[in-house]
């Protein structure tokens, strides 16, 4: 049996997303280098006292995400009792390298830093995510065009992110609305990640990846999953590359989905913050459990329930 380890991306970081890691004694390290990237702030505080815009300042949000779903990895350790399949969604394929083991965590945490400092550099104001539910891919791919944006994440379901400047995405939103769409929301993150428009910050991440220090293998029973192909990260060198390409090109998030499957995922879990992935889990695969560490009051819920779903 193979437990699928979910690491979420940027958009829902709340206040209590460490709930449960920011006790974890072995965690903090991570939360203390952390605090060295956020200015000397401590994450666990920071959430809680800074406003919502804040919270969700490109860079600031990466290193929280990131740092979540590393420090509640620390609850999954020792907890594998099949395979491991590892995947995450945009900032979070960066913390899927350190999940997996190939990337130090404190290093993720820095990387996760530059990442996003190289994306703001080659950004304009006003760029962003907006997203869109209910209307088929050839209809956003007319709205794209039409309108000079790109999707930037294929979801399941018919549901798409896209990416843009500002006034392209709000024409964009009263265009899907007026053909039907079932939602449309701009997401809270002020970059076109994943589109053309971040090609020199691929460029400047890969130079960063460079001077990694990155296992050169994979541990047995472990898989993990490039998000721009769907594709198990076979080469490290090649799986850098895309990890590096993913900032400029679109995510198939639909289709990592479905490579986990193939490979056996007998169970999902999302890191968090928040139960976006889980929720996309459940509803094209209901027959798979499925759940998030923000489902869970204590870490000795989480313990029971990995426990009986990949015993």
């Amino acid at each position: 049996m193979s437990l699928a380890i979910l690491c979420s991306g940027q958009g829902p970081q709340h206040p209590g997303m460490f709930a449960l890691t920011g006790s974890v004694s072995v965690a903090a390290d991570l939360f203390a280098h952390a605090s060295t990237l956020l200015g000397g702030r401590d994450p666990r505080e920071l959430v809680h006292f800074e406003t919502d815009d804040a919270l969700h300042d490109n860079r600031t949000g990466q290193i929280l995400c990131a740092l979540q779903s590393l420090a509640a990895a620390v609850v999954l350790k020792n907890l594998r009792a099949g395979g491991l399949i590892v995947a995450g969604y945009s900032v979070g394929e960066l913390a899927a390298w350190g999940v997996a083991d190939l990337i130090a965590p404190k290093t993720v945490l820095d990387l996760t830093a530059r990442r996003a400092e190289v994306m703001d550099a080659a950004s304009t104001a006003g760029d962003g995510l907006l997203f869109v539910r209910g209307l088929s891919r050839g209809v956003i791919d007319y709205l794209c065009e039409r309108h000079d944006i790109a999707v930037a994440i294929v979801n399941p379901g018919d549901a798409f992110a896209l990416g843009g400047g500002c006034d392209a995405l709000d024409a964009v939103a009263k265009d899907a609305e007026q053909r039907g769409a079932e939602r449309v929301v701009r997401i809270g993150v002020k970059v076109a990640a994943h589109t053309q428009k971040l090609i020199k910050a691929s460029a400047a991440f890969r130079e960063c990846l460079n001077g990694t220090a990155v296992a050169p293998n994979l541990s047995a029973g472990v898989r993990l999953f490039s998000g721009i192909d769907a594709a198990p990260v076979l080469d490290i060198q090649t799986g850098l590359n895309k990890l590096a390409d993913q900032i400029s090109h679109t995510i198939q998030w639909s289709d990592c989905l479905a490579g986990c499957v193939e490979a056996g995922a007998s169970a999902f879990f999302e890191l968090g913050p928040g139960r976006a992935l889980v929720d996309m889990v459940t509803a094209v695969h209901p027959q798979i459990p499925a759940r998030s560490l923000e489902d869970f009051r204590t870490v000795e819920g989480v313990h029971a329930w990995l426990s009986r779903t990949t015993a």
